[in-house]
């Protein structure tokens, strides 16, 4: 359901567990992001604000959707005007940004006039997303709209400090990007090992402190990084990935091949999407929290996340294990042993997991859980981010910390294959009114067919047009995992663990965390059933 457009905030359903709730602009979303983050109820769990939205993310299980709407409602009509402002932050910049010179002349003003209003300035975070930390800063001194790069740049080094639309920002940690870059920072930005690890979390107020007036020569950020000198207290990069730990925990298994690709996930790192930082985890929940259980873990510690199989390893004392997920072929010493069975591999013997026959990723728990260096509470891997332990390679050694319990006495789990035709279901999405009415119908009355292009981010899907009455991209606004976007192409994507925590892609529908998990096994060439929860 959502609330008529005449009122202060128009609630929209972002399926199941999150409510994206709607004001006229960016002040209205500065004001209604304070008042929510100044007292919220228990089973909030996370605030997400963005151009003209703030994402509530929810526990049904702790709270009711209709106690959320309601306080969404209440804090919406509050007087927030006496909100004490956020912390002042000074990040000192050099304006030797590659296309400082070209921007200054798209606007007309000689660039020494952008440099003094940039820094002139005093700017606040309206809301973080694109990547862990990197800050959305608007200021009601600063008058220009600014047009992106017709084409975004494969690389844009940290540090760097761009405009674009009314907004300015700096990048944490090197991607792709199609701001205009004036300027560059050794402030570090995002440290995932600190108490606070945003250096501009929302609604923090920020100064920028010229450390000189110019740089002749810009360098171009596509080009090959020069050196930085040795006394600079900060690195240009964000923090190296952690790896598994090298001392601490019981030897356990000694990787002789990771197969396609292995990497430690837990459940991920909830309640900090505010800060850039997507849930991440197990895509297939389930079958991580089976094995668990299995070898007597609580459900949310570390394993092994497999892809396609293919992977061999060797015991470095006695291990238990247990393989859920993908349907394949599991080994001992070359003697075939059961999936979804608490499993002792004896040191000095050989695991073999073979290709996965159906399904896409196996898990692998290990008695006690896989130790390794936390980022953020959370030992995952985030393919995007670049969190957590690096995937695991041959000759890595799989460090086992204490079990929870002991392992319970099962003489059979049910368990099912993964299908070739996955069923999910699927929850209300936020912008369904951007879609013909023919739209929703196509979507459950077609089957669709997952194409190649399907990693950890999401998965896109081939099948008939989603016709779409609106054109164009939306402010950015909130995601979850499920989230299935329509682009302009009209073409569904569904969001997974490591997908972003903010996009412009109008959500027509999100699908339930049953259903997200049921996709995590999908392969190329599978078909996807759609039906309405």
């Amino acid at each position: 359901m959502v609330t008529p457009p005449d009122a202060a905030v128009v609630l929209r359903p972002m399926g199941e567990r999150a409510i994206l709730a709607e004001v006229a602009d960016l002040a209205a979303v500065v004001r209604l992001h304070a008042a929510l983050a100044a007292d919220p109820p228990g089973g909030i769990d996370d605030l997400v604000p963005a151009a003209r939205t703030v994402l509530v993310c929810f526990d049904p299980a702790r709270i009711a959707v209709g106690s959320v709407r309601s306080w969404i409602r209440s804090a919406a009509e509050a007087h927030t005007d006496d909100q004490q402002p956020g912390p002042l932050v000074e990040v000192p910049l050099r304006y030797d940004g590659v296309d400082l010179d070209d921007t200054a002349a798209l606007l007309g003003i000689p660039a020494a006039d952008l440099v003094s209003r940039h820094a002139a300035a005093e700017w606040s975070v309206a809301f973080t997303g694109f990547a862990p930390g990197f800050a959305y800063l608007v200021s009601a001194h600063w008058p220009f709209d600014v047009p992106r790069l017709d084409q975004p740049r494969t690389r844009v080094p940290a540090g760097a400090v761009g405009l674009a639309a009314g907004f300015t920002g700096a990048y944490p940690r090197e991607t792709p990007g199609g701001w205009r870059l004036i300027a560059s920072t050794d402030a570090v930005l995002f440290d995932p090992d600190a108490t606070h690890p945003v250096l501009l979390p929302p609604r923090a107020r920020v100064r920028f402190v010229p450390e000189r007036s110019r740089v002749e020569v810009p360098r171009d950020p596509d080009a090959p990084a020069a050196p930085r000198g040795a006394t600079r207290d900060a690195v240009d990069s964000p923090p190296a990935p952690a790896t598994l730990a090298r001392d601490g925990g019981r030897p356990a298994l000694r990787i002789l091949d990771p197969g396609a690709a292995t990497t430690v996930q837990d459940l991920g790192r909830p309640h900090r999407a505010a800060l850039g930082v997507a849930r991440s985890g197990a895509l297939d929940r389930v079958a991580l929290r089976t094995a668990n259980r299995l070898v007597g873990n609580d459900e949310g510690t570390a394993g092994l996340e497999i892809l396609l199989g293919g992977w061999h390893a060797r015991a470095e004392t006695d291990t238990w294990v247990c393989v859920t997920g993908a349907l394949l072929e599991v080994r001992v010493d070359e003697v075939p042993v059961d999936l979804y069975a608490p499993l002792l591999v004896p040191a000095g013997s050989e695991l073999s997991i073979g290709v996965a026959r159906l399904g896409l990723r196996s898990y692998l728990a290990v008695r006690g859980g896989v130790e390794g260096a936390a980022v953020m509470h959370s030992r995952a891997r985030d393919s995007l981010a670049g969190l957590g332990p690096a995937p695991l390679r041959a000759g890595d050694l799989v460090r086992a910390g204490v079990p929870a319990s002991a392992i319970p006495s099962v003489d059979v789990f049910p368990w099912t294959v993964p299908p070739s035709t996955i069923d999910v279901a699927l929850a209300e999405g936020p912008r369904a009114d951007w879609f013909a009415p023919r739209a929703l119908a196509t979507l459950f009355a077609e089957p669709w067919t997952v194409s190649a292009d399907l990693d950890r981010v999401g998965i896109r899907l081939d099948g008939p047009v989603l016709e779409r009455i609106r054109p164009g991209e939306l402010p950015s606004e909130g995601m979850t995992p499920g989230a299935l976007q329509a682009p302009s192409h009209g073409r569904p994507v569904v969001l997974l663990a490591d997908g972003p925590v903010t996009g412009g892609y109008p959500v027509i529908a999100v699908a339930t965390e049953a259903g997200t998990s049921a996709l995590a096994q999908a392969r190329p060439g599978d078909t996807v059933c759609f039906r309405r929860a």
